[in-house]
This record gives structure tokens, C-alpha cells and sequence, in this order.
């Protein structure tokens, strides 16, 4: 009985437990491209949350469409914002004055001929749909 106890306790310790060598090197390496990624996606998730917020002060700041582009155009260059100037809104009338859009495209290269495309919209508009922009 004694015996058999020991046996067990010498298989229990001899049990391997843990992460292989090799898995180790690959979750490693699984982490080191999302870190990759995240690291070149957040600065153009920033610029976009900026470039929100800088239309709601443009809309609030100016009564024509062209007061609302230049207080949008000094709002991007306070907040280094360089993906859209006030000429790329899409401003329409509504109700309550003047609604803001904006839609554009940003590239992300990663290595080699692999890239990125993150398309970002939004608007000021209280239905949440952005205007169309004019084809170019």
C-alpha cells in the first residue's frame, strides 16, 4: 500500500506541466504581429476620434458652409490632424442648420506588398448617416 502510494506520488512529479518550447515561440509570435498591427491601427483610430470631434465644433462655430470648413481646418491643425482638410466635409442643410460628413480611406502598410485599408465615416447628423460624398 505504502509502496503503491509512492509510485504514484513519483508519477504525479514526473508529469511534464507547462508551455513547449515551441509553443511559446509561436504564441510569441501571434502576440508580436497583434502588437505590430495595433501599433500602426490606433494613431488612425485617434486621428479619426479627433476628427469627430472636430466637426461638432466646426458645426457649432459657424453659421455658412465655408465658416464651418475654416473653423474645421484650424480645429485639424490645433489637433494635428492630416486625413482630411475642410474642403473634404460634405455639408448639407437641416432642420436645425447645417449637418457635417465626412468618409475617407487610410492605408496601413505592413510589410512588403500586405497592407491595411480602414475605411472611416461619420457625421453630425442626428439620423447617424453620413451624406455621400460627390464622386472626384
Amino acid at each position: 500500500m505504502l509502496k503503491n502510494k509512492l509510485i504514484n506520488k513519483e508519477q504525479h512529479l514526473n508529469r511534464q506541466r507547462g508551455m513547449s518550447l515551441i509553443g511559446l515561440i509561436l504564441t510569441l509570435g501571434i502576440l508580436g504581429v497583434c502588437v505590430m498591427i495595433g501599433a500602426k491601427v490606433v494613431p488612425t483610430v485617434i486621428e479619426f476620434m479627433g476628427i469627430k470631434k472636430a466637426i461638432v465644433v466646426a458645426k457649432a462655430a459657424g453659421t455658412t458652409p465655408r465658416e464651418i470648413m475654416e473653423s474645421f481646418d484650424k480645429q485639424a491643425d490645433v489637433g494635428y490632424l492630416e486625413a482630411i482638410k475642410g474642403k473634404d466635409l460634405v455639408i448639407t442643410k437641416s432642420d436645425d442648420g447645417f449637418d457635417v460628413s465626412f468618409s475617407y480611406q487610410k492605408k496601413i502598410p505592413l510589410t512588403g506588398p500586405a497592407s491595411l485599408v480602414m475605411d472611416y465615416e461619420g457625421t453630425t447628423a442626428k439620423s447617424g448617416v453620413a451624406a455621400k460624398m460627390k464622386e472626384q
